[in-house]
């Protein structure tokens, strides 16, 4: 399950008519520890901003998933109750969750989110949905090569020695058999 982070930036830019004003974005990132969120927020961010800019805030989010969609313009955040049947009891519990959704509307939003759980084995209902003051959402990209210029990647090192002999990779014999009386004793003085 992603962990996800919501970081709040201030920084200086233009409006519509030319005129500096002051920003407080807040974006939303996938991340394991504060630490590595306050890193990546402030690379993504040195490719979008120009000038200087500081991380004001970054928390957790109960955000468990995250609906992207090519159609919309802002995000929704949706609760969503999970309904399942204590087997035991037999009482019904719901266990809520917020869904994170890019969308036009609250209603295309909604439409959405019943159609990525459509499918589902345990029944849910949406219980509310509101517009997000998140602006971008940035995934973790495994993909992406991290390593610095002045290290080289371990992977470069695990190679396999080429060798004619097939027997090279498999085990002695002599090895296998070979008994504890051949050990000469450990004797203390």
């Amino acid at each position: 399950m992603n962990t996800w982070f919501e970081c709040t930036a201030k920084y200086i830019k233009m409006d519509e008519s030319g005129h500096e004003k002051k920003a407080s974005e807040t974006y939303l990132l996938d991340a394991i520890s504060f630490t590595e969120a306050e890193s990546r927020i402030y690379k993504e961010l040195q490719t979008m901003v120009s000038g200087e800019f500081t991380v004001s805030k970054i928390a957790k989010t109960r955000i468990s998933e995250i609906i992207p969609s090519d159609n919309g313009d802002r995000w929704y955040k949706a609760k969503v109750a999970f309904i399942t049947v204590d087997e035991e009891s037999g009482k019904e519990k719901r266990v809520a969750q917020f869904i994170l959704v890019f969308s036009g509307s609250i209603k295309e939003a909604f439409d959405q989110i019943n159609e990525a759980m459509h499918g589902m084995m345990a029944d849910f209902e949406i219980s509310g949905i509101n517009e997000s003051t998140i602006l971008d959402v940035f995934p973790y990209h495994s993909d992406r090569n991290d390593v610095p210029a002045n290290m080289t990647p371990v992977s470069n090192y695990l190679t396999v020695p080429e060798s004619e002999d097939e027997s090279y990779f498999s085990e002695d014999p002599d090895l296998l058999d070979s008994d504890d009386d051949d050990l000469d004793p450990i004797t203390e003085d």
